[in-house]
């Protein structure tokens, strides 16, 4: 197994799970198998119950894993299916750590961060690596160098450094040239996180520079003198409008060459993969769109003060936009401005569809099934996702079938028609209502209706992240209004749609986490060939 480690410096939020995952795409260009982990600091077991305001989205995997947004990223940009196992947080560590303790097994020793806990890091790394079966593992360590809550990971690295066979770790840091008030691009602040990078043990192979612009020589050359590392080795990872463009901008600077070689990878047994730069070729020529067919989409959601919370729908709307051939632009609106000033909801009218994606809690709720209120009654392109299909189900019971009131037990308790339940009245370890539905369902298609329309099969794999179900004793009520359940697992439905409307439907299941940029999920390709036939 032949590792990069990638780290970041300067500041946090550079990019490095873009820089790993380009590096990996690269890679499989090639014809290599790759796979990635990500190393999160925090002391969250996993980000299970953190919200999406404090690190972006929640991303959920096949095996119910709830991780960091990065895995998302290494998934679209790889195109693999990742575990839990890829994401390796403090929190998990020590748990794991503490079990053997308290088991026993470290035979009485006094139990320490050196060598106890980095031998657990290392042993995660391996096994995990080993269990892909990958020619090249992609290791991001997440903050920044010098971080105190990373420094065992560091530790960790430095040591399995020592460990692997020479030649078989590579080194990557991230860093950001900052361009000063005369345009010059300063080399100082890296020349410090290669310094702090160094009291650590471990010196970087290769500097990848986040810019505005592409690197001057002078600059790459300044780097190369003061950091100790060779000029083709200084990659410039200047701004984009596409991140897919990425993979190709690194590969022509050398990086893949060098790392092949460094890495003393032998010719790949698997061919070549083609087809990603011809992706984003088709990429920026649906970005040329005319204004006057530009399709404009309404995401209304809770999380809005941080558009990472809602990545993958972001993602999701581009691998569709280029499937449908037409440029697409995401406005978020906060569900609470809905619920404060009639007026937002009424600008719903000036676009062309409206997306509305998972959430949890009392707060915006209300104005999120207003949203889902006005789209059906204006008939304007709608998909709801997680809590945006339930909040449908909410809004088509009490104002078509006529049960006043209805509403899902996850905010009134005492509803009289729960329209949306929880599965089990049993309490999950965590004290919440229910058992969370994790990872990948088949979710079974119902014969002439939208959703086998779009899918063209009579089934899918779909991942769910979801406590609350539509509650079966009001499907038939629901059904006699016209609502058509057209997706179940074992009698539980998880797809509604409206016939009669332009494009009206919802899933429980979040589509997003399964959409890749060369194969975009086809129910966000045809809501936005709904909204470009609406906006004609």
């Amino acid at each position: 197994m032949k590792y990069i480690v990638v780290t970041g410096g300067v500041i946090s939020g550079l990019g490095k799970g873009i820089a790993a995952a380009s590096i990996g795409r690269n890679l499989k260009n090639r014809g290599y198998k790759v796979t990635a982990i990500k190393i999160d600091p925090y002391l969250n077991v996993n980000a299970g119950i953190m919200t999406p305001l404090q690190h972006g989205e929640i991303c959920v995997l096949n095996d119910g894993g709830e991780v960091d947004l990065d895995l998302g990223n290494y998934e679209r940009f790889l195109d693999v299916d990742l575990t839990a196992d890829h994401d390796i947080t403090t929190g998990n560590v020590y748990s794991t750590v503490l079990d053997r303790e308290r088991r026993g097994e470290y035979l009485g020793k006094t139990v320490q961060i050196i060598p106890h806990v980095t031998n657990e890091v290392k042993n995660k790394l391996r096994t995990t690596a080993k269990r892909s079966s990958a020619d090249v593992c992609l290791i991001e360590i997440g903050g920044t160098v010098g971080d105190y809550e990373s420094m065992f990971y560091m530790e960790a690295i430095r040591q399995m450094r020592n460990e692997e066979p020479p030649g078989n770790m590579r080194f990557v840091h991230v860093t950001l040239f900052f361009d000063d008030t005369q345009g010059e691009q300063k080399t100082k602040p890296t020349q410090h996180s290669v310094k702090e990078t160094r009291t650590l043990g471990l010196s970087p192979d290769y500097i990848i520079g986040r810019s505005t612009f592409l690197l001057r020589k002078e600059t790459r050359e300044k780097i190369s003198l003061f950091c100790d590392v060779p000029e083709e080795c200084v990659i410039s990872a200047y701004n984009v409008e596409n991140l897919y463009e990425i993979p190709k901008i690194i590969d022509a600077q050398g990086i893949t060459d060098h790392l092949i070689k460094a890495l003393n990878l032998q010719p790949p047994e698997n061919p070549p993969e083609e087809g990603w730069d011809e992706m984003v070729e088709r990429m920026k020529e649906v970005a040329k769109t005319p204004d006057s067919e530009v399709v404009r989409l309404a995401m209304v959601g809770k999380y809005t003060d941080l558009p990472d919370s809602y990545i993958s729908i972001s993602e999701a709307v581009k691998h569709g936009s280029t499937a449908a051939g037409t440029k697409v632009i995401t406005e978020l609106i906060n569900s609470e401005e809905i619920e404060e000033d009639k007026s937002v909801l009424e600008h719903l009218k000036d676009y062309d569809g409206i997306i509305v994606p998972g959430a949890f809690g009392e707060r915006g709720a209300k104005g999120i099934i207003q949203a889902v209120t006005f789209a059906r009654e204006n008939d304007i392109p709608f998909l709801g996702i997680g809590f945006g299909m339930q909040a449908a189900v909410i809004d088509f019971a009490e104002n078509v079938a006529g049960l006043e009131g209805a509403n899902t037990t996850e905010l009134d308790m005492k509803t009289e028609y729960p329209v949306v339940d929880v599965t089990s009245k049993e309490c999950d370890i965590s004290g919440f209502r229910g058992v969370m539905k994790l990872g990948q369902y088949e979710v079974a298609i119902k014969d002439e209706t939208l959703a086998r329309k779009i899918y063209g099969r009579d089934a899918i794999s779909a991942r769910f992240r979801n406590r609350y179900e539509i509650n079966n004793d009001y499907v038939k009520i629901l059904e006699e209004k016209g609502m058509v359940f057209s997706g179940e697992i074992n009698g539980m439905k998880q797809i509604i749609e409206l016939p009669g409307k332009k494009f009206f439907i919802g899933t429980l299941y979040h589509p997003q986490f399964k959409s890749r940029p060369q194969r975009a999920e086809p129910i966000f390709t045809e809501l936005i060939k709904a909204a470009k036939e609406n906006r004609k």
